[in-house]
């Protein structure tokens, strides 16, 4: 693969999210006002994740530099991401963050995306083997458990998938939470999550992928493989696969192998179609590495996955707009 993450690569990255964890405006807040009380600000609702534009970036940019923090801790950003971290992962912050979850109001704030980001962070952090990192996970945790217990009564509720390919995307959701799961070992959750995962997309096959929509950041179509990659055993997977995308080898559907288009950087969610081209390679290099070594499409996807990721990567910094987040999809599709 052309593309892989760097020494150079990360300390790029970092310096991005350094860059906007702690930038508290603009903001888009997602809040519920049910009377004047409610009527606060991002840093005082939410010690923690209160910069990067909105509550869910910020939790994966925190993410970011948490993982980066682990894979190269020399990097010249290791000692103000430690500091950060130290300061931002502290027990009286949490329980801030853990109160606003009481409020009858939020029952439905950040789902499912926000949730699963926040089980990432907390499943990254236990990766760590220090003392420090140790200390991290300790301290988040009663907010990671919140979340956890959220998808548990949840996912029996949700009784279909969403496939959109933004913020509700229930395969994104689902495939984050499997990886927080198995670090965690919370087997509860991890079936669960397995359970749903094959209710919702076991039966289907010869996808069209009628996608990208103009705003979308997730390939419905990928990110529904990439989660039944995780959650099935490979060689049923591949026979999934094998009816999922029958045309994979001859590059069919096409507009899985094309990069979006990006019209407008400045704009919001048009330059969500960065993410989108970085996401897809991602979902295809989780797919690609469970495919046998002789499958008729591994050279293609391979090549489709470095042309995403060439799309999209001199755009991670520059407009505000993507550079609040699109430097933690980098990271997936290059560390995947």
């Amino acid at each position: 693969m052309a593309y892989s993450l760097t020494p150079e690569i990360a300390s790029r990255l970092a310096k991005v999210a350094l860059g906007h964890v702690t930038r508290e405006f603009p903001n888009k807040l997602d809040h519920v006002i049910a009377g004047p009380a409610d009527v606060r600000g991002p840093r005082d609702l939410h010690p923690i994740f209160f910069g990067s534009f909105d509550w869910h970036s910020c939790v994966h940019g925190h993410w970011l530099l948490a993982k980066l923090h682990r894979l190269y801790p020399a990097m010249a950003e290791a000692s103000a991401t430690r500091a950060l971290l130290n300061d931002q992962f502290r027990p009286e912050k949490v329980a801030v963050e853990t109160a606003y979850l009481a409020n009858s109001s939020s029952r439905g704030f950040e789902r499912p995306y926000g949730w699963a980001w926040l089980l990432m962070l907390q499943g990254e952090l236990q990766r760590h083997t220090s003392e420090e990192g140790n200390s991290w996970a300790r301290n988040l945790k009663p907010l990671a458990d919140a979340f956890a217990d959220r998808f548990l009564k949840f996912l029996p509720l949700s009784t279909y998938p969403v496939r959109a390919g933004v913020h509700s995307n229930t395969a994104f959701a689902l495939l984050l939470t499997l990886d927080y799961a198995r670090v965690a070992g919370d087997r509860k959750l991890e079936a669960l999550c397995i359970e749903k995962v094959r209710a919702w997309y076991s039966a289907d096959a010869d996808c069209p992928a009628w996608e990208p929509s103009q705003d979308e950041f997730l390939s419905s179509a990928l990110t529904e493989a990439a989660v039944m990659r995780a959650a099935l055993p490979a060689e049923e997977f591949r026979l999934w696969f094998a009816r999922f995308l029958p045309r994979a080898a001859c590059g069919e559907p096409a507009t899985l192998f094309q990069p979006a288009t990006v019209s407008d950087r400045t704009d919001g969610k048009i330059a969500h179609l960065d993410g989108l081209n970085l996401s897809r390679a991602w979902c295809w290099r989780l797919i690609v590495q469970v495919l046998d070594s002789y499958h008729p499409a591994r050279e293609r996807i391979v090549q489709t996955a470095d042309e995403h990721i060439a799309s999209a990567m001199n755009h991670v910094a520059g407009d505000y707009m993507g550079e609040h987040w699109l430097a933690s999809f980098a990271l997936l599709a290059l560390d995947p």
